[in-house]
């Protein structure tokens, strides 16, 4: 199985996470709530309020089951990662946390050992975006933190994490490499009409399309979404199809491009190519 199949534990040094949350010598302790505050510099500041209202539900029933990490500082102890969870134990009226304290310069080196795995030069581009990502939300930085860290443009961060947005099959396909990097922002670039995302996808599997053909595909997709033109481009094909063979006693394919498409007439004998040259001359 390879390193994205086994989740996001194995995109990072073997033992991240079980040094963030324990290394086996540390203890989970219960902090009482009114010692604990989120960290100032957190970027997050705004929470769905209806996710938020389901997880204080689940933390009343069960309690927060994953502790939070956390630091030490002359306030008492502030957030490193699960402010969602404290949060949500604070207003289901909990006393308590569960959580792990670790240093500064424990989760220093962890940080560091992060950094240098982003920067392997055998990491497929989603492999770079879940460690991007881990970075932003174990340790609370910005996407400009990152970039400066690892020597890159802020907009080359955002669009790797982006990747993270594809549909499902999208992703399959970038994993295993039928798909570039390329495809998948113009299968991104469709975000909201998962259909027209489908029908990209397809195209360039079965068609073999280029980047610069999916993206001629993205333009034309907009402007017919603009313009309210979203009729099913794929089954009027079938229609129109059928309507061909019918008349021509002959399968017809049609087959999509990026601009426009081909239409391919079967035949099995070249007497029926006579026939059917007769018939479309007559047309």
């Amino acid at each position: 199985m390879d390193r994205l199949g086994r989740g996001i534990d194995a995109l990072i040094p073997k033992d991240f996470d079980e040094t963030i949350l324990s290394n086996g010598q540390d203890r989970i302790q219960k902090l009482l709530i009114s010692d604990v505050h989120p960290n100032p510099s957190q970027p997050r500041r705004e929470f769905n309020d209806a996710a938020h209202n389901e997880l204080v539900s689940s933390v009343a029933r069960h309690g927060v089951l994953q502790p939070i990490i956390v630091v030490r500082d002359k306030s008492g102890y502030q957030i490193v990662a699960g402010e969602r969870r404290w949060r949500a134990a604070r207003d289901a009226k909990l006393n308590h946390v569960p959580a792990i304290v670790r240093s500064l310069a424990d989760l220093e080196q962890i940080e560091l050992a992060l950094i240098e795995n982003i920067q392997r030069v055998d990491l497929s581009p989603l492999e770079q975006a879940f460690s991007v990502l881990k970075l932003q939300q174990q340790f609370n930085l910005k996407v400009e933190e990152i970039a400066q860290k690892l020597g890159k443009a802020p907009s080359t961060l955002s669009n790797l994490t982006r990747l993270l947005q594809l549909p499902e099959a999208a992703t399959e396909a970038l994993r295993t490499g039928k798909i570039s990097e390329g495809h998948a922002r113009s299968i991104l670039a469709l975000k909201g009409h998962p259909d027209k995302q489908n029908e990209l996808l397809q195209c360039i599997l079965n068609n073999g399309w280029s980047v610069r053909q999916a993206e001629q595909y993205v333009l034309s997709a907009k402007k017919a979404i603009k313009t309210g033109n979203m009729s099913d481009s794929r089954a009027n094909d079938q229609t129109i199809a059928r309507r061909l063979g019918q008349k021509l006693n002959a399968q017809v394919l049609i087959k999509r491009t990026a601009k426009g498409g081909q239409l391919a007439i079967g035949f099995s004998t070249d007497t029926e190519l006579e026939r059917l040259a007769v018939r479309l001359e007559k047309s």
